[in-house]
């Protein structure tokens, strides 16, 4: 046989190759689909023959690529009876037989060849099966997040109880002096009454030397008596801070002046020198300086009762939040000077320069220079708020006397501020039931004994942290059990928890939670706050768990729907939500419900958010919500008397200013300005009261 006759047993291969080369029309094949048509998959043996197989529908849409299949022209023969043959290709040009493997490697060249001129379209997905290369670009890096501002750092502070014992010091030694200040003060009053309804008096009336002599010595004893006045102002302008007291005090020097130039100056208006205003002025002050001293021994002396409190309230974006206690940072916060002192470094300035331009236009603008310092004492006078003083002091000072009946201590206006600014506290389980309100109701058992169904519940509780971890803890104590090694556990935002241990898997949590994890449970079980047990899917037990309200809790909870404060509901345990609050105290009260995240992280106590602007040293949610609701009374109290008394100390500046310019003494004499004070220190002493009614 010649040997062109001879088949060889490549011969069918070479065939299909060469069927192969002619018959494609499709360009849109890819390296993949070409292997698995030659071996039957992407690493089949060359020179074996390819099964026939369907071909595979594409595996997603969006690719064009995987989604067009191969199309083969047919041979006239091949065509089946009752059909048009195709017509036929046009003859390629006879090329020398090649082996497979050289077929092949020009199939998957012309391929890589096509898909570089190819434009490229890429795959957007999670899941696409390209490498990324070289010249994609890059995600770009996400913008970084705002700094968040680094707390004040904390100096180094003194010992509460040495402040404590410095300010009962200071607070005996200034009570001691405010009467003598007061009665003082009283005298001079009184002068003025007898010398207003014309009551002649020996040795008084119509005497100027002994006028002027009397009421100086009263001035300058009342200064003396009020020098933790003149003190403060001193300390304050050395810090770059002006208050109602650097008024005060300028008043009383230019007044004492006046007194002692005014039997020398015969050009002098004929009016009594503004003691008896000035002398209010610093009696007012004196009298903020001991109801300051008197708040910060009270405030120490509770603070320092424990060197580690039992809780610390610190303030979060959500609002007043416990942690567990410590003092660093309460000190510094208390030593702060509080917001009207801020506010009035802003305006007394102003005030004070204003009441010197005013007397000099009024005096040596007009040449009258023997009227300069009546001028300028009785713009000065009419200038000096009797409540700017007590704007903060009275209120707080009140505060804190109340706060300290229930072991609670605030810091300062700084404190007070930062607790109460959001009106919201976060309340948590122990806060709303405490112990001893949570009791079993019933305990029901499928196919488990208890002491194991305990150990179960007890070890799952001890890892969430929930309230009801004591009442567990009981039980497991009592049935002589011990706690188990719980791993992988996790919380639930349909309210449970889960963990493993020994390779089961351990599901504790509300009824609507154990359906939700394909738990079956009974047709005929009711229970609405009821804790459910299950072990690898199957019911072991349910803890019927009763919650009675506290008179405590339910006083808190009206004192903060009162005063508009919203409770955030931080509790760990499944069964308290808004419903049951609701169902238990009252149908007005309104929580934030926040998610789980936010309230396993306001409800990790260990956690140190801040400083400790409070303490409490007492459980319960009365003092808490004292604490909070108090400062802000107390900073709104504060806020609403600054801003009366800010408005009748500029009142009172530009009315005597217009009249010391006009030379009318006759209508501001001294008994009507210190009238006029009087009037502008009803505001504060009506706030005062308000503040401490909650």
């Amino acid at each position: 046989m010649d040997h062109k006759d001879r088949k060889s047993a490549y011969d069918d291969e070479l065939r299909d190759a060469k069927w192969l080369v002619e018959g494609v029309v499709d360009e849109g094949y890819q390296l993949e689909d070409i292997l698995t048509e030659f071996s039957g998959g992407p690493a089949g043996e060359p020179g074996e023959k390819p099964a026939a197989e369907e071909p595979e529908s594409p595996a997603e849409e969006p690719r064009p690529v995987q989604g067009k299949r191969l199309q083969w022209k047919r041979k006239p023969e091949d065509e089946p009876p009752g059909e048009e043959p195709a017509p036929p290709a046009a003859e390629p040009e006879k090329k020398p037989e090649a082996s497979v493997e050289e077929l092949v490697s020009r199939a998957i060249d012309e391929v890589r060849e096509e898909e570089a001129r190819r434009p490229e379209k890429r795959r957007r997905g999670l899941f696409s099966r390209r490498r990324m290369e070289d010249t994609e670009p890059l995600p770009q890096p996400p913008e970084p997040e705002e700094e968040v501002p680094e707390e004040e750092p904390i100096g180094p502070e003194e010992s509460l109880r040495d402040t404590a014992i410095a300010a009962r010091r200071r607070w005996r030694r200034q009570q001691m002096q405010l009467p003598f200040a007061a009665v003082l003060t009283a005298l001079t009053i009184a002068l003025l009454v007898v010398e207003r309804q014309g009551i002649v008096l020996p040795y008084w009336s119509g005497d100027v030397l002994v006028q002027a002599l009397v009421l100086g010595c009263t001035l300058a004893v009342v200064s003396a008596l009020c020098w933790d006045v003149f003190y403060r102002t001193v300390r304050l302008v050395l810090r770059g801070r002006f208050s109602c007291d650097l008024l005060a005090s300028a008043a009383a020097l230019v007044t004492l002046a006046d007194c002692f130039t005014w039997p020398v100056y015969t050009q002098r208006p004929d009016v009594l020198p503004y003691a008896a205003p000035v002398c209010a002025a610093l009696t007012a002050a004196l009298w903020g300086e001991v109801r300051r001293s008197r708040a910060v021994f009270e405030t120490c002396r509770t603070a320092s009762v424990s060197e580690e409190p039992l809780y610390g309230v610190t303030d979060t974006p959500s609002g007043a939040c416990k942690e567990r206690g410590r003092v660093e940072g309460f000190w510094t916060d208390l030593m702060k000077d509080e917001g009207p002192v801020l506010w009035q470094t802003a305006l007394v300035p102003v005030i004070f320069m204003g009441t010197l331009v005013f007397a000099g236009l009024a005096s040596l603008g007009k040449g009258l220079d023997e009227s300069f310092l009546v001028s300028w004492s009785a713009v000065l006078a009419a200038s000096c708020s009797l409540s700017l003083p007590l704007v903060w002091t009275l209120p707080w000072s009140g505060l804190a006397r109340q706060l300290q009946k229930t072991n609670c201590a605030v810091a300062g206006w700084a404190g007070a501020r930062a607790i109460s600014k959001k009106k919201a506290l976060v309340l948590g389980d122990e806060d709303l039931f405490p112990p001893g309100t949570m009791k079993f109701n019933g305990i029901k058992l499928y196919g488990e004994e208890m002491r194991r169904a305990a150990a179960y519940a007890a070890s799952v509780m001890k890892e969430s942290g929930s309230g009801l971890r004591r009442l567990f803890d009981d039980l497991l104590r009592g049935e002589g059990g011990r706690y188990m090694k719980m791993e992988n556990f996790s919380f639930y935002e349909e309210g449970g928890w889960s963990a493993d241990y020994r390779g089961e898997t351990v599901l504790l949590g509300t009824a609507s939670f154990m359906r939700k994890m394909d738990v079956r449970l009974p047709g005929n079980l009711n229970v609405k706050t009821g804790i459910f047990l299950a072990v690898d899917r199957q019911l072991l037990a349910v803890f019927a768990v009763k919650y009675d309200a506290s008179d405590n809790a339910e006083l808190a909870l009206k004192i903060l729907r009162r005063n508009a404060v919203i409770p955030v509901l931080a509790a760990r345990d499944p069964n308290i939500t808004p419903m049951l609050l609701r169902r238990k105290f009252s149908r007005g009260v309104k929580v934030t419900y926040p998610m789980l995240a936010e309230r396993l992280g306001l409800s990790e106590l260990e956690e140190h958010r801040g400083r400790p602007r409070a303490m409490l040293l007492r459980e319960g949610l009365l003092p808490y919500a004292e604490a909070v609701v108090g400062s802000l009374r107390c900073c709104k109290s504060a806020k609403d008397s600054a801003l009366f008394a800010l408005l009748g100390s500029t009142a009172g500046t530009l009315l005597t200013g217009y009249l010391v310019n006009l030379g009318a003494f006759a209508l501001m004499e001294p008994l009507t300005v210190l009238v006029f004070l009087a009037l502008w220190l009803a505001p504060t002493l009506l706030f005062t009261a308000w503040a401490g009614k909650f």
